[in-house]
């Protein structure tokens, strides 16, 4: 289904935390867990097990996770042997929470009987909840699982240490916040997210890492179409301004791709075949728009053979035009 062009988009976290995570887990762990991540030798490398997690805990699912990762690593103790940390990120309060640590803690020592260090960071909206322990006594006999967690909440009026701190979620951090406090309000989350990209570019971080942290604001600012077009817009004179032609790519594209099929999709029955060349149009348009913020200007020959195309090679070659080095591979490899 097309968006409509002021419909306000689910705020979405699932994705671009564990994304965040699994690329730059050394700084999660020290901005949330300093003291933990001082203890583990992270030179040695460290091992995502998430197949493993969902084979131990698939049984024993206590409410919804809102993510959920299993690492191996090794402590900065001389000892030849791993440890096995368990983190969530929890996005609503739930009675069970404390409780499924509990669970997931045992079941994953009994795996491996190796340690296990289960921690999680709240993000959700309830100011009080912040559990931190489960266990039970019975007959003289005390099983007792605490566990350290950081409620994302607590840094609230803390956005100016925020945005000083170079640690990459610091800004994620500083996201998720301004994410929330602007759920009613789309002109404030556009003008926050605009101040954080532009932050990404202040930092002098190298061009992945600026892509990565901006796919992670991307997906959690979520807007409507009319202002992300203009956010695009924005990013597109930054980085000709730096020379850096790093996040402006094929969104703004895609988005207007959507709005001419919306419209395409909205003519009358009886004018199917101005719908199709409407459609076609539209198609070809997208595609020229994304050659040329790829790669400059068009040659006359590439533009006549758009031109002539159906909708569908056009689609074919906007496909291979994300991710092609140069203009010649989108149409040399598709024109066999």
């Amino acid at each position: 289904m097309i968006a409509l062009e002021n419909e306000v988009p689910n705020d979405d976290y699932d994705s671009p935390w564990k994304e965040a995570i699994e690329r730059y887990l050394p700084e999660f762990m020290a901005f949330y867990f300093p003291a933990a991540h001082a203890q583990i030798d992270w030179q040695c490398g460290y091992v995502f097990l998430d197949q493993e997690l969902g084979a131990v805990v698939q049984d024993a699912e206590l409410g919804k996770r809102f993510v959920d990762r299993l690492i191996k690593v090794r402590r900065l103790t001389g000892e030849e042997d791993w440890i096995y940390i368990h983190l969530e990120v929890q996005g609503t309060r739930q009675a069970e929470f404390a409780e499924r640590m509990f669970v997931y803690n045992y079941r994953l020592y009994d795996r491996y009987r190796r340690p296990v260090a289960s921690m999680a960071v709240l993000a959700d909206d309830t100011k009080n909840w912040h559990p931190t322990s489960f266990g039970y006594t019975v007959l003289g006999c005390e099983h007792l699982l605490k566990f350290p967690t950081v409620k994302l909440l607590d840094y609230a009026g803390l956005e100016d240490q925020l945005l000083k701190n170079e640690n990459s979620f610091a800004l994620i951090t500083l996201a998720h916040l301004l994410t929330r406090a602007t759920r009613k309000d789309m002109n404030a989350r556009f003008a926050a997210k605009w101040q954080l990209i532009q932050l990404l570019y202040q930092r002098g971080w190298d061009k992945q890492r600026i892509i990565d942290l901006f796919l992670v604001l991307d997906w959690m600012m979520r807007l409507p179409v009319h202002l992300k077009q203009e956010l695009c817009h924005n990013i597109e004179l930054l980085e000709e301004s730096k020379k850096m032609r790093y996040v402006s790519s094929v969104e703004e594209v895609g988005i207007e791709k959507g709005i001419l099929q919306g419209m395409q999709q909205g003519m009358q029955e009886g004018k199917r075949e101005g719908k199709r060349e409407g459609k076609q149009e539209g198609e070809a348009l997208a595609l020229q728009r994304l050659l040329t913020k790829r790669f400059g200007p068009i040659p006359l020959d590439v533009t006549a053979r758009i031109a002539d195309a159906t909708v569908e090679q056009i689609e074919a070659w906007f496909d291979l035009s994300i991710d092609a080095e140069k203009i010649t591979d989108v149409f040399d490899t598709t024109s066999h």
